[in-house]
C-alpha cells in the first residue's frame, strides 16, 4: 500500500508473510484495510473478538503472523455459518 506524507514523499507498505517483525497499530490498520480507531476498539479488554497484539511498555504492537492467523480464523468461521436467505 502506498501513501504520501506531507513531505511528497511517498512510503511503501508491504509485510511478508514470514516476517517477524511488530507492527504498530497504524501499520496494523493498514495490513487489515480498516481504520486505526477499528484496531483500538477490537484491541480493547472488553471486544468481543480481540485482535491478538502485545503491550511493550505504553506501546501496543502486532505481529503480522498473528492477524494473517486471525484473519484465517475469522474465514474458517464465515465458511461455517450457513446464509440466510431472505
Amino acid at each position: 500500500m502506498s501513501g504520501t506524507h506531507e513531505l511528497g514523499t511517498v512510503s511503501k507498505f508491504s509485510v511478508d508473510a514470514g516476517d517477524d517483525s511488530l507492527l504498530t497499530p497504524q501499520d496494523a490498520a493498514r495490513f487489515l484495510k480498516v481504520s486505526v480507531s477499528w484496531v483500538s476498539v477490537q484491541k480493547r479488554p472488553e471486544a468481543q473478538d480481540r485482535l491478538p497484539g502485545v503491550k511493550l511498555g505504553k506501546y501496543l504492537r502486532f505481529d503480522a503472523r498473528d492477524l494473517r492467523a486471525y484473519i484465517d480464523a475469522k474465514r474458517e468461521v464465515c465458511q461455517r455459518v450457513p446464509r440466510r436467505r431472505g
